[in-house]
């Protein structure tokens, strides 16, 4: 969000200080809803994700707490003439999934955007329908406002290249465009959008991004990394009101696919109070977690100016700082040790570029290290994670900790040695395992190759090395669905049915802990989350059927039921 929304959310304070009566009753109104005193679930399939990986039979909840976990009669001896007793006829009872990395509420950007995603989410395949789109957004956008797309995927379109400044010039002459790419990593603008982010002709690229031109050298309308952001914040200017609708839609989104921990990784200071806002007025029943954005709202935790007291509460955890060290492998801005597949722009050196220099990414991983936060860092190529292991290693050197759990998102392009690495360093991986249901057949065929890609989120190499592991799906970049992200670490199958590394598959108990308690266990929050067992937080959620039962249809099974904190927050 940007400093429109900042405007917004002090007008709103302001108004909350003026109106106190007021807010106090809305406060009342909206309080969250109590949890039964106690209640059972008998009957069911229960998969408790603990240390030995047990199934029971029921659960006596007291509140907000898991009590006891057994069969029915040791339940039953718990049961009172109060308590409410749900009867599971056989179904599943899961832990309540845990959201490893996503960018919450971003779900509901698609409520005010064009979407431009192409299969197997999407319709879009060409650039035609892909302008239609647009056109038709801009029906209902007054001429001189922007006109905003997400989700468009160039190698998924039938011309296998991005859109061009001029294509949108000429399809939508009197509006300002910007279209975010699927990866978030990078959009395209016209010229309209050229000139109001002050980009010229004479513009150097900035520090970490790359302006696109085309082959005479003028301004093709393609941003990169950090050449995109002041065209990312604009899209999401969107005001207080729409934010919050945003936030309503997308607690339905994950509340549905079994989501009972949700989170926002690279959070601005004005989003993270927009969602504490949200949390307070219990707008979305969802637990938060919050990881600030390195080098803008994180400076004002390494300052003192900010505070993670000021923000934590019940359901809100202001919990690792976020750092992005490269791009996209997809679009080509990951950095690789060794050069892309297919060479890019006839580059056959080519290799992607980091987003951060190594001196830069060094000194930042050390000052908040030493501060004693926990970091999250994005890196997707092989030479990306290179740097981040070797600036860990420097910081932990001098700085050690003994259990910091540094978790490296996505890992994609991981090698073994990494993997031994950071077993070593005390580092953790977040894997996007979905990558190779969605782009599977394209990084096999483009990116990586036969042999790279077949070890993209290598799971079964982690385990090997004795890793613990999440998989998150880094939404809105796919949809939310945690079984669908289990499905793809078991399974491996791209979406055109095709094996992708097949060594590198899991079995589902072990897939079902990485959205789980091995989740929890990644941001220090395993004493209350990520399992069935006494004395946790009652996060549960019930399941149509086991998906220990049929590995191939993971992603098809159907959510019954969400609880958090003993409060049923979704139903089918």
């Amino acid at each position: 969000m940007n400093l429109s929304f900042k405007k917004w959310m002090t007008r709103l304070v302001k108004l909350t200080a003026i109106t106190g009566v007021l807010v106090i009753a809305v406060l009342v109104y909206l309080s969250p809803e109590k949890p039964p005193a106690s209640q059972a679930f008998i009957n069911g399939n229960v998969i408790t994700m603990d240390a030995d990986s047990s199934i029971a039979q029921a659960v006596f909840v007291q509140q907000d707490r898991i009590i006891a976990v057994g069969d029915n009669d040791q339940i039953a001896a718990l049961i009172t003439d109060s308590s409410i007793v749900h009867d599971l006829q056989g179904k599943t009872l899961l832990p309540g999934l845990i959201d490893s990395h996503s960018h919450f509420p971003g779900s509901g950007i698609s409520l005010f955007v064009a979407d431009l995603r192409s299969p197997p989410v999407g319709l879009i395949t060409n650039m035609s329908a892909l302008l239609k789109r647009l056109q038709e957004k801009a029906k209902d956008t007054p001429k001189g406002e922007w006109v905003t797309g997400f989700g468009y995927d160039n190698l998924m379109l039938d011309e296998d290249r991005h859109p061009s400044r001029d294509e949108l010039d000429q399809a939508l002459p009197d509006h300002p465009v910007f279209i975010l790419h699927v990866s978030g990593h990078m959009g395209v603008t016209n010229s309209l959008g050229l000139i109001a982010a002050n980009i010229s002709q004479e513009s150097r690229d900035p520090k970490g991004g790359h302006y696109g031109r085309d082959e005479t050298g003028r301004l093709n309308g393609l941003l990169e990394e950090h050449a995109a952001t002041p065209l990312q914040e604009q899209m999401l200017d969107l005001g207080v009101l729409k934010f919050l609708r945003m936030v309503s839609y997308s607690s339905d989104d994950y509340l549905k696919t079994g989501v009972t921990s949700a989170q926002n990784g690279a959070i601005s200071a004005e989003m993270a109070q927009g969602l504490s806002l949200a949390s307070r007025l219990n707008l979305t029943p969802l637990r938060l977690e919050l990881w600030p954005q390195f080098d803008t709202f994180g400076r004002a935790f390494l300052d003192g100016t900010a505070k993670v007291e000021d923000y934590n509460r019940d359901r809100l955890n202001v919990g690792a700082i976020k750092v992005i060290a490269d791009g996209s492998i997809q679009g080509h801005t990951g950095y690789l040790r060794e050069p892309y597949h297919l060479p890019f722009k006839g580059d056959a050196d080519y290799r992607g570029y980091p987003r951060v220099s190594y001196p830069e990414l060094a000194d930042w991983i050390s000052q908040y290290h030493s501060a004693g936060f926990q970091l999250a860092v994005h890196g997707n190529g092989d030479a990306s994670i290179d740097d981040i292991l070797d600036a860990f290693e420097k910081a932990q050197t001098a700085f050690p900790k003994e259990d910091p759990r540094l978790i490296l998102i996505h890992a994609q392009m991981a090698r073994q040695d990494q993997l031994a690495r950071m077993k070593t360093l005390g580092v953790t991986p977040s894997f996007f395992s979905a990558h190779t249901y969605y782009w599977g057949d394209m990084h096999r065929d483009v990116t990586m190759g036969e042999e790279r890609s077949s070890r993209i989120s290598p799971a079964r190499t982690a385990i090997e090395e004795g890793l613990r592991f999440s998989s998150h799906l880094d939404t809105p970049i796919v949809p939310m669905s945690p079984l669908l992200s289990v499905w793809s670490v078991v399974n491996r199958l791209s979406s055109s049915g095709k094996l992708i590394g097949g060594d590198e598959r899991i079995d589902v108990m072990q897939a079902l802990r990485s959205v789980t308690i091995d989740a929890a266990w990644q941001i220090f929050r395993e004493k209350d989350l990520g399992s069935i067992e006494s004395g946790k937080l009652a996060d549960l959620v019930v399941l149509e059927r086991s998906p220990l039962l049929d590995p191939l249809t993971i992603k098809d099974i159907k959510v019954e039921r969400t609880i958090i904190g003993g409060v049923t927050v979704y139903e089918r």
